[in-house]
């Protein structure tokens, strides 16, 4: 894992997700000079949002905490720097360096990008889990990110959603058909 981190940050990418985060650095030249870095944390959700915002946000103070301050996360919620739905391409052009969202946002750039998140009738998180650390998981998903100038990690999971997503209301069976 320690290597992952390093050959991340040595091409200048890092992506945490389950959102996931993504990095190019791009410290202002005072805080290079005593060795300390600044990174943009952007996400799909605000930062006060219970479990997904909170999270990130434990998690950016966690890493800051864990460098010693060599290395600060500011997190920034929808719409702060860039919109909800622009983390992907906000990180994977260097416009900030990590960004915390949900994979299967981005089914646009790749279909298989939903296999990295919670799905309609999915695995567990603790499936997910099993499956990204030691099922091959992880090295499918940075292949499919490396496409895209990234690197994913997980970070926070909601578990599998239950039902399936739809574009109209199912009140009766008869609605599920087609």
């Amino acid at each position: 894992m320690v290597q992952k981190i390093n050959n991340a940050i040595n091409r200048r990418q890092f992506v945490a997700g389950g959102a996931s985060a993504a990095a190019v650095v791009l410290a202002s030249p005072p805080a290079i000079s005593k060795g300390l870095k600044e990174w943009r944390m952007v996400m799909s959700w605000q930062t006060t949002l219970p479990g997904l915002g909170a999270g990130a946000v434990r998690l950016a103070d966690r890493i800051t905490r864990l460098s010693g301050g060599k290395l600060t996360i500011k997190p920034y919620g929808a719409g702060e720097l860039v919109p909800a739905l622009g983390v992907f391409d906000a990180v994977s052009a260097g416009n900030a360096e990590m960004g915390h969202s949900a994979p299967y946002y981005w089914l646009n750039k790749h279909k298989a990008c939903a296999f990295f998140c919670a799905i309609p009738a999915g695995m567990t998180a603790q499936e997910q889990n099993a499956w990204l650390y030691f099922g091959g998981g992880q090295k499918l998903w940075d292949k499919l990110y490396g496409q895209f100038n990234l690197v994913a990690f997980p970070a926070g999971n909601t578990g599998c959603q239950m039902g399936g997503w739809y574009n109209r209301a199912i009140e009766t069976i008869d609605d599920l058909k087609g």
